[in-house]
């Protein structure tokens, strides 16, 4: 994905449909002056339906598709006829759309599925005809019911990446080396911080021909809660990882307080996300050997760690193993 086509925020004004009128009617025939009532009841308006598409990865093609209109019920007639539907509006949408509620902040829906549909905004219902009001006592009314008005709503819609595991780690911790060397990924790598500005899904291949999703979340700083770094903006997009996987350089100062931090940002973003799967890639371990290794290894988080190398492949077979155990589990 490059950074000018990836599109996770948009905001669209919709409108459904109103529905139609029920109609007030009095059955008219050569054999019969009074027949008394048959209107038939109003269309109900369309919807604006939004229906995942697994071949969308983005949102870009909203982006510039401001206004969402349904089209509106008919009227009902006489006969007992009822009015036609309003047209609805599809809108497709990537898998892992959120949609919300501009005004309020509500979540209207989320899809997860492909083909799944929700209606984002609902058409008004038809108006009764007068042949619905017949009674004992007044068996020719004379009024019928309107169609219900049309809804209006702003819809900010959230794209968040559905992935199996999350790489979570600083900046040049070698998040997007790891995705290019076990998926057929090539997200932009350089030797600057904040090169991935977005996220990239690679499928790693495993043995059987058994894979999994990994998604390259850009990087991550102390802050990034309160919208320092990149911020907000793609923490939520860890959301929706089944496992998240830790990556700190062995270089670093003290790899225990960098995934402290990397944790606390978590925790204070969302507290749930801690209670997802943690694994931890101690990355670039070409440049030590195995004694220094033994060294580190007495002061590591208390949870599942490997030692990688993507230049030289080394633990990657190792990293895979877990990953799969842990997804399985």
């Amino acid at each position: 994905m490059a950074s000018t086509n990836f599109v996770d925020y948009v905001k669209i004004f919709c409108r459904s449909g109103a529905g139609g009128p029920g109609s007030m009617h009095l059955h008219r025939d050569k054999r019969s002056a009074k027949g008394g009532p048959d209107g038939g009841n109003g269309g109900r308006g369309g919807h604006v339906i939004l229906r995942g598409n697994r071949n969308y990865w983005t949102l870009i093609h909203l982006k510039f598709q401001r206004h969402v209109f349904a089209g509106d019920g008919e009227s009902g007639s006489g006969n007992l006829c009822t009015g036609a539907d309003g047209e609805d509006v599809i809108v497709d949408v990537p898998l892992g759309t959120v949609a919300r509620d501009a005004d309020t902040g509500e979540t209207v829906c989320e899809i997860t599925r492909d083909g799944e549909t929700a209606i984002a905004v609902r058409g008004g219902r038809g108006g009764l005809g007068n042949w619905n009001f017949r009674s004992a006592t007044n068996q020719t009314p004379r009024y019928a019911q309107p169609g219900e008005p049309r809804v209006e709503r702003t819809v900010i819609m959230e794209l968040k990446v559905l992935a199996d595991v999350g790489l979570v780690g600083f900046p040049n911790a070698g998040k997007s080396t790891l995705l290019s060397v076990v998926s057929a990924a090539k997200p932009e790598i350089a030797n600057y911080p904040f090169t991935t500005l977005v996220p990239n899904l690679g499928i790693v291949n495993y043995r059987d021909n058994r894979s999994f999703v990994m998604a390259d979340i850009p990087g991550i700083i102390e802050g990034a809660h309160l919208g320092k770094g990149l911020g907000l903006r793609f923490l939520r997009h860890i959301e929706r990882n089944s496992v998240l996987l830790f990556m700190v350089p062995c270089d670093s100062k003290d790899i225990h307080e960098e995934y402290r931090i990397l944790l606390n940002e978590l925790k204070q973003f969302n507290p749930e996300l801690l209670d997802k799967r943690r694994l931890l890639a101690i990355t670039k371990s070409d440049f030590i050997d195995r004694e220094l290794m033994a060294e580190i290894e007495q002061d590591l988080p208390d949870i599942p760690y490997v030692f990688i190398s993507s230049v030289t492949g080394s633990g990657i077979t190792e990293l895979k193993d877990m990953l799969w155990k842990v997804l399985n589990d």
